[in-house]
C-alpha cells in the first residue's frame, strides 16, 4: 500500500504549505520512536478540541506529507499516518489514526479515515486488518 510520487506533484504545493508539511513529517518522524501506548497517549492528547476531519482535507494533508516526504511516499505507513493526522490538526481537524494488524498472512499498517473511510488506502487492501489502536476526535476507541 505505497504511494508513488512524481517531482511534478511536488511542485504542485506552494512553498508554505511544503514547509508545514515539513514540519509535520519530521514531528512524525520523532514521535513514531515513541512506544505503542504513548505514542497512542500523545496523539490522544494532540487531538483533544478538534472537530473531525473531512475525507477531502485529510486527503490534502496525506498528499502535501507524501509530496515533500520520499520516506512517507514509501512504505512507511507509521510515519506516514501521524504525519497526516498532525497536518490536519494544524487547521483544527483530526482524522481517525488507526493501526492494525492482519494474520493471514501477517502484516501490520497504519493509517488515518475520514468520515469511516480509509483516506489514500485501497479499502480492499484494509480488509481482514483488525484494528489494535485508535486515535478519534470523536473519542471512539479501537476494538
Amino acid at each position: 500500500m505505497s504511494a508513488q510520487v512524481t517531482l511534478d506533484e511536488r511542485a504542485l504545493l506552494p512553498w508554505w504549505r511544503r514547509a508545514v508539511a515539513l514540519c509535520a513529517v519530521f514531528a512524525a518522524r520523532l514521535l513514531v520512536r515513541l512506544p505503542p501506548g504513548r505514542l497512542r497517549r500523545v496523539l490522544t492528547r494532540v487531538c483533544r478540541g478538534a472537530r473531525p476531519a473531512g475525507a477531502e482535507s485529510a486527503a490534502r494533508a496525506r498528499e502535501a506529507v507524501v509530496a515533500v516526504s520520499l520516506r512517507c511516499a514509501g512504505p512507511y505507513c507509521l510515519q506516514r499516518s501521524v504525519a497526516t493526522a498532525l497536518l490536519c490538526r494544524l487547521s483544527g481537524q483530526w482524522p481517525d489514526w488507526c493501526t492494525g494488524v492482519r494474520t493471514e498472512p501477517f502484516r501490520a499498517h497504519a493509517w488515518v479515515e475520514a468520515e469511516g473511510v480509509p483516506v489514500g488506502e485501497d479499502a480492499a487492501g484494509l480488509r481482514g486488518f483488525r484494528v489494535l489502536l485508535r486515535v478519534s476526535a470523536s473519542g471512539r476507541r479501537a476494538g
